[in-house]
């Protein structure tokens, strides 16, 4: 298969892709955003935890 017939075959099948809209896009990004900040603080206070109770072994 040559080069230009998969870039013609990919374009016909992006014709068929189901798009979101812009309100989609936005809304999701948001839940990425909210998510991986609450995981970031929620890792970031069990490896302060950690931490802290290791220090009392270690030192």
């Amino acid at each position: 298969m040559s080069l230009i017939t998969y870039i013609k075959d990919t374009q016909g099948e992006l014709k068929h892709v189901s798009w979101p809209t812009r309100n989609q896009t936005i809304a999701f990004t948001i839940v990425v955003v909210l998510i991986s900040v609450f995981v970031s603080f929620f890792l970031g206070f069990f490896d302060y935890i950690f931490s802290l109770i290791l220090g009392k072994f270690v030192i």
